[in-house]
């Protein structure tokens, strides 16, 4: 059974509702990056942190996966299916995908704020006085700017056993998730689906100027044929 791996980022969310919290002149939802998405930040003001994915959070419980989520559940009936997404949201495991890895964290677990490994599931608001069972503050289970992305050596080990690449809703553009296309092995067939991607098709490249949810079914129909 060929392995395929999924590269995917906000561009696949956007299309169920999600909002891709950078806009145009660099603020998200209204911020700086660096107050709501640093350590620093984190310091400066907790409970402006801890409201602004609360809002996340309650946001991404009114959206649904796409078709373009859920192809991607589908391909698992007929190839190994490995989902790396720089997504925090659940619409992967919601639309069934089984094997997802979420570089930068999860919007649905907490932690304590000082020992990394102690993670919960999280549904609810995270409130200022939420502590974990050594006593400590819980924060969001997000890998902010400037900090370590630890699932980054299992995406690496999960690319460099592919036999086809799929990169859709992402511009790969972002360090450190940007560089693990260089880890498929060499002449792997890729696909790239972006409606304005920066790169063009090649020898083992297809691009497909597309959205999403049009782009995956016309990568599923090129896949039916090596079934």
């Amino acid at each position: 059974m060929k392995h395929i791996v999924v590269l995917t980022g906000a561009g696949i969310s956007a299309e169920s509702g999600i909002k891709t919290f950078r806009d145009a002149d660099g603020l998200w939802e209204g911020h700086d990056v660096m107050e709501v998405a640093t350590p620093q930040g984190f310091a400066a003001n907790p409970k402006l942190v801890l409201d602004f994915y609360n809002q996340r959070r309650a946001e991404l419980s009114t959206v649904k996966p796409n078709k373009a989520h859920i192809g991607l559940a589908k391909l698992e009936k007929h190839y190994k299916v490995s989902i790396i997404t720089q997504n925090v949201d659940d619409l992967h495991e919601r639309a069934g995908s089984t094997n997802v890895t979420h570089l930068h964290g999860e919007l649905l677990k907490a932690r304590c704020t000082v020992d990394k490994n102690d993670i919960k599931t999280w549904k609810n608001d995270i409130n200022l006085g939420d502590l974990s069972d050594k006593g400590y503050q819980m924060r969001p289970h997000i890998v902010w700017f400037g900090e370590d992305v630890p699932m980054m050596d299992k995406a690496i080990e999960i690319c460099e056993t592919a036999d086809i690449l799929i990169i859709i809703g992402t511009s790969m553009q972002v360090y450190p998730a940007a560089g693990l296309m260089n880890y498929v092995p060499q002449n792997t067939p890729t696909y790239f689906i972006d409606p304005k991607p920066n790169m063009k098709s090649s020898k083992n490249l297809t691009v497909i100027t597309e959205p999403a949810t049009i782009g995956l079914s016309l990568v599923e129909k090129l896949l039916e044929s090596d079934v």
